[in-house]
């Protein structure tokens, strides 16, 4: 089979924005959609469990040996853009800031808000990932996908999508996404997109732990409330397992200030469930894929 290369028990901590994470078996980072699909038909036809990790944020991976073939999508960066329609067309590992500042200044609006999630078009899709009301799913007209049980490669349109508050039917079934059509508004002010795009960046890196690694966002934000804040209310700001600090900044963000490994960064995770569910009778949900963990 063309096209296939693969390195062997790779240390994914290098690959993940935590800096934490076991030995994949086999590891890739395909450069185009070609070799992804080559990989997800090596991975098939050798009968390997295949799992995709794009950007590594939002993402925590227990320090094991993890077994078949891990593929990192972040050199699949194609994008089109048309700018008098605002149809955008992006392969999978298309980094959400990059594609911010690019839709500024091709003049579309409504990505300005995509420069602080450090995450790829692919990765987002899945986890439906946004910020407050928004998401990338609002943009979405349709997504690429490959069945990694049939290796059949098909279109889904959004309305055939069942996207709810941080998920994505993709987080459960065997469809791998390839790349995804987006529609932003057209004849927007550069300049005036540009200025947002920054301003939105400056909010985050004030407010944001970005100087030290990080997952992005742990918990789900519990309805008519904010996990950050319930979090802080505890004085747990600055709390540490090992290596894993609940960040000072923003109460929503363990730091693997140190050496952290997987287990101080779960153990944290179920320290603070435990005392916001005791002292303010509500469940936080992580919005952090786990991967290699009996985690329910």
């Amino acid at each position: 089979m063309k096209n296939i290369t693969f390195k062997e028990r790779i240390n994914l901590s290098n690959y993940t924005t935590i800096k934490v994470g076991g030995f994949a078996e086999y590891f890739s980072k395909p450069n185009n959609t070609d070799e992804f699909i080559n990989l997800i038909n090596w991975a098939h036809l050798n009968n390997q469990k295949c799992r995709i990790i794009g950007a590594g944020s939002n993402l925590l991976i227990n320090n094991i040996f993890l077994k078949g073939l891990t593929i990192c999508t972040k050199k699949m960066r194609s994008i089109k853009i048309e700018s008098h329609s605002g149809i955008v067309e992006a392969e999978a590992g298309v980094m959400l800031p990059t594609m911010s500042n690019i839709l500024a200044k091709k003049g579309l609006q409504g990505g300005e808000w995509t420069v602080g999630i450090p995450g790829t078009v692919g990765g987002s899709i899945c986890m439906n990932a946004g910020s407050k009301q928004l998401s990338l799913a609002n943009n979405l007209l349709s997504v690429q996908v490959i069945d990694t049980k049939t290796l059949k490669i098909s279109e889904i349109e959004k309305k055939d999508i069942n996207f709810q508050y941080r998920y994505s039917p993709f987080q459960q079934n065997n469809l791998m996404i390839i790349s995804a059509k987006l529609l932003f508004e057209p004849k927007g002010n550069i300049e005036q997109l540009l200025e947002t795009t920054q301003k939105n960046l400056k909010k985050k890196t004030d407010t944001q732990p970005y100087h030290l690694p990080s997952f992005g966002s742990v918990f789900k934000n519990p309805t008519n409330n904010y996990a950050g804040k319930l979090i802080e209310e505890l004085g747990l700001k600055g709390f540490k397992i090992g290596g894993a600090e609940i960040s000072t900044m923003h109460g929503n963000f363990i730091v693997n200030n140190s050496s952290a490994n997987s287990k101080d960064i779960l153990d944290l995770i179920t320290v603070i469930q435990q005392k916001v569910l005791q002292k303010k009778g509500i469940f936080l949900e992580p919005e952090v894929r786990m991967i290699g963990f009996d985690y329910p």
